[in-house]
């Protein structure tokens, strides 16, 4: 029996409202574990405070003093491995590297002529990456037609006046969201070594991140990382993420093996850029009520010594 307009329309239908209600429940079972995490946290920050008034001879800290037998009660029952709070703050990541990633990559509305280059070279940055003009479509909208077809993350480039400065990673299904800010851009054409290399290579990068050695710094790695696939061992081909007073430095480079075996000519193809993370959220980017994990504060700015990132 061949089925008619009215059926064909009322089977997607199903299917739409089906798709939605499985994604609600996701993202709520997600959102219920990072609840978890957040008690948790806070149990395991009560019991440290009183193992260490315990150890040093202290009384216990008077706002704990009322949970003081219960806590007590736990911490003898706890052993080396109930001990530590589960972390749940890479479940995104936890089936990243099971398949390759696949990125799309848009502009904010009516881009200018220097962004849409600048994204263009971002495509062939980005293995896997498909560019989409963004014309009328709403983030919503876009996020949802991303995870019906299995992207892993969507990057939005957005400008000032014709230059590009800032950057939203958004991974998928349900977050995390890293916003940075760009600056000192200067697109592959502007590059000197570029002329030599000719057309841009696809094969999948070595990455080298560097100096991302505090928790922020291993989140905002992660969150780099992962969108790359991991790379054939022969490949001459180099991404850098180099974090300097949290100031991420990105470089893209080849390199040729010249003469005896640790003699390597290499050159930069571009494009070029810095990144300073100013916030990370736990959903995605078109959510504004998603919880911050972290932002960047005016007085902040003020603290020259402290170093979020990295030593």
């Amino acid at each position: 029996m061949k089925k008619g307009k009215n059926g064909k329309s009322s089977h997607l239908g199903v299917l739409i409202r089906t798709m939605l209600k499985r994604n609600t429940r996701l993202k709520k079972e997600y959102l219920y574990r990072k609840n978890l995490e957040v008690k948790e946290r806070l149990l395991y920050e009560k019991k440290r405070k009183i193992r260490e008034a315990l150890a040093e001879g202290k009384p216990i800290p008077t706002e704990l003093r009322n949970e003081e037998a219960a806590l007590r009660q736990e911490i003898d029952l706890e052993d080396e491995h109930t001990a530590v709070p589960r972390s749940t703050i890479d479940d995104e990541y936890v089936n990243a590297t099971n398949r390759d990633p696949k990125i799309l990559l848009t502009t904010s509305r009516d881009p200018s002529a220097p962004l849409t280059q600048f994204v263009k070279e971002l495509k062939f940055v980005f293995p896997n990456a498909q560019r989409m003009n963004r014309g009328g479509q709403v983030l919503s909208e876009i996020i949802e037609t991303c995870r019906a077809h299995d992207f892993t993350d969507v990057i939005l480039v957005h400008e000032h006046r014709g230059v590009p400065d800032g950057m939203i990673i958004s991974h998928l299904p349900f977050g995390p969201t890293a916003s940075f800010g760009l600056l000192n851009v200067v697109t592959r054409h502007d590059i000197k070594d570029r002329k030599a290399i000719g057309t841009m290579p696809e094969v999948y990068p070595h990455l080298i991140l560097d100096n991302f050695s505090t928790k922020l710094g291993q989140r905002t790695a992660n969150i780099l990382k992962y969108l790359f696939p991991v790379p054939k061992p022969d490949t001459k081909r180099i991404v850098t993420f180099a974090n300097q007073s949290d100031y991420i430095s990105f470089r893209h480079h080849v390199y040729e093996k010249r003469g005896g075996p640790k003699s390597i000519e290499l050159k930069e193809i571009g494009p070029r850029f810095e990144m300073r993370l100013y916030q990370v959220k736990l959903g995605t980017m078109e959510q504004d009520e998603a919880q911050t994990e972290w932002v960047i504060r005016p007085f902040m700015n003020t603290t020259k010594k402290r170093k979020f990132l990295g030593d």
